[in-house]
């Protein structure tokens, strides 16, 4: 059973941030890219993944193996859905150094065709009010734009537009 108890938000009042890029690839091609270990570490590089694409399975991206257990990434994340080509969702937590490290907010991706190869559309969103959340809000605001750099500049000839 998926464990959704840290998740804070719901409703339509919660805030969300949204981020689109073109990347120069097939929708599949790019879906597989955020879809698997193998597909992460080609892009993203991370110190290491665990991801089970199945509904309640991790997702979980490590961004360093020397901090203590639970404060290396996106540990204890969760695979919401997906539609192998088209949509994953995942919950998503904020930084160690962050106070509500420990409420998960959640990230919508969709992959559709472009004229240019593919529209990645990223939304973050979960986001309750307070300074503690607009921090946690700002810190993804600047973390999904960069991640998304290195996932366009994986491919080449990729753009920023459509």
């Amino acid at each position: 059973m998926l464990d959704v108890s840290t998740i804070a938000g719901s409703g339509p009042a919660v805030r969300s941030m949204i981020k689109e890029t073109v990347v120069a690839a097939p929708p599949a091609e790019v879906w597989a890219a955020w879809a698997s270990n193998e597909g992460i570490a080609a892009w993203w590089g991370p110190a290491a993944s665990n991801i089970d694409l199945r509904i309640g399975g991790p997702y979980e991206i490590l961004f360093s193996l020397d901090p203590p257990e639970g404060e290396r990434g996106s540990e204890g994340c969760r695979v919401l859905s997906y539609v192998p080509g088209e949509l994953l969702a995942f919950t998503w937590n904020a930084p160690p150094h962050l106070p509500l490290r420990s409420a998960n907010t959640w990230v919508v991706l969709t992959f559709s065709e472009s004229a240019n190869g593919t529209r990645v559309r990223l939304v973050h969103t979960g986001f309750l009010e307070g300074a503690d959340w607009d921090d946690y809000l700002a810190y993804f605001d600047n973390a999904w734009s960069y991640v998304l750099g290195l996932l366009q500049s994986h491919w080449s000839g990729a753009s920023s537009g459509d």
